[in-house]
């Protein structure tokens, strides 16, 4: 039978592997007797290999040290003379961090000085060694983005090093790549929404800041071009008609964005030109309020309507103000919200028109226009400065029929739609 004896690098460390197995050793030296070849352990006083044939001696690759015993010995002892010194406990040499994406496979290798054995503690689900290898991780694929923290021990006889591997796992590179289409009768709500009270919900008349919003949303008109009101986004009381609310709508008719504030009856509104949108042609939205009173008193109507502004594909529009009985001084209610359709009544979103990257921030954005709009490429918002509150990226990513809130809690539910009206259509 062969003996196998090598050099581990990665443990600094002689290795003799015999019908007894594999053993660590760092003292060791060979010798030829009547042409036949011992090693001893020095530091132990006794022989390992006791005469054998040179010709049974080989390395890792199976390959011989020499042509005849003195070659042999004097290869064997060259070697034992760069394994290192006797008594050294191991350290761990690589890196600790493993950077992935989601997704991606870990492939990772644990390198030690002196290491012999090694252990691991707390592998994320997915995450194994390979046969053979118990140095190597691999597997991950499946892990959600966050932070991992493993740990490995590297041990030999003299002692051990442990330390702790971090594996962060990033978000993909963004990507959009779906919207949603909206029929005759098709809509979006949640009516859990208080937590969104601080965000576009209001107590009484306009304090300022604390009350200011902004809403961003990508909006590809279809083919209707009737006079209805095609609600895209409706958030407040639940009573339309008598509750306070934020109602964006389209009018096919006329091709352009309406944003009305208050109640059916107490109401600031603003509206783009005519022709402001494209049938069949992208573009995006961005309405801002800055916090401030809103009625009622007549003298003070033009500071009211300037409290909101427009933007059109990150352009100002010069928009049509009017009111109903000079504003509304009231609160805005944290009842529900709606996509497609406004509360208490219908004026749905019709024929295929389709709506993306729909997102509301706490705060006037004005500043940041032309950061959200990125010259009409829909980007990660939530690595902007002034990352959104709530973000809905209307397809990608969802699992029918729910749209998932990408920064907050507020999930909507779709209505009266399929899993069809999710479709690869996009800015």
């Amino acid at each position: 039978m062969s003996i196998t004896i090598y050099r581990d690098n990665d443990a600094k460390a002689i290795f003799i592997e015999d019908a007894n197995g594999a053993q660590f050793l760092n003292s060791l030296h060979a010798t030829i007797n009547s042409g036949l070849v011992s090693v001893a352990d020095i530091a132990k006083g006794f022989e390992l290999v006791s005469e054998v044939d040179y010709a049974e001696i080989i390395d890792s690759n199976g390959v011989g040290y020499g042509a005849d015993a003195v070659e042999v010995v004097d290869a064997l002892n060259v070697l034992f003379q760069t394994s290192g010194s006797t008594g050294e406990v191991p350290i761990i040499t690589s890196n600790t961090s493993i950077n992935v994406t989601e997704g991606d496979t870990i492939n990772y290798e644990l390198t030690a000085d002196y290491g012999v054995g090694y252990e691991w503690g707390s592998l994320p689900s997915g995450v194994t060694t390979v046969d053979g290898n118990i140095r190597k991780l691999i597997g991950g694929s499946g892990l959600s983005a966050g932070i991992y923290t493993p740990t490995v021990k590297a041990i030999n006889y003299f002692g051990e090093d442990q330390e702790t591997i971090t594996i962060n796992v990033a978000n993909p590179p963004f990507s959009n790549s779906k919207s949603v289409q909206f029929q005759n009768s098709d809509w979006l709500n949640n009516s859990s929404v208080s937590s969104m009270s601080g965000t576009l919900g209001r107590v009484s008349n306009g304090s300022g800041a604390s009350d200011a919003w902004t809403i961003s949303f990508y909006l590809k008109p279809g083919t209707h071009t009737g006079v209805s009101k095609q609600t895209i986004f409706y958030y407040g009381d639940s009573d339309h008609d008598n509750g306070g609310h934020i109602w964006v709508y389209y009018k096919g008719s006329e091709q352009a964005i309406y944003m009305e504030y208050g109640s059916k009856n107490n109401y600031i509104r603003l509206k783009t030109a005519n022709s402001t949108l494209s049938v069949g042609s992208w573009a995006n939205i961005i309405l801002t309020y800055d916090g401030g009173t809103t009625g009622s008193s007549s003298g003070s109507i033009s500071n009211y309507y300037s409290r909101f502004e427009i933007f059109v594909d990150g352009a100002s529009q010069s928009v049509t103000n009017s009111n109903g009985n000079f504003g509304w001084s009231s609160g805005v209610d944290s009842d529900l919200i709606r996509l497609g359709r406004r509360a208490s009544g219908n004026d749905y979103m019709k024929n295929s028109t389709k709506l993306d990257e729909v997102a509301v921030w706490g705060s006037d954005e004005t500043a940041n226009v032309a950061s959200i709009y990125n010259s009409g490429d829909p980007l990660d918002l939530s690595t902007l400065g002034s990352a959104p509150s709530n973000w809905w990226r209307m397809g990608d990513g969802d699992t029918f029929p729910t749209l998932a809130d990408n920064v907050g809690s507020i999930d909507l539910t779709m209505n009266n739609m399929t899993v069809a009206d999710i479709v690869n259509d996009v800015p």
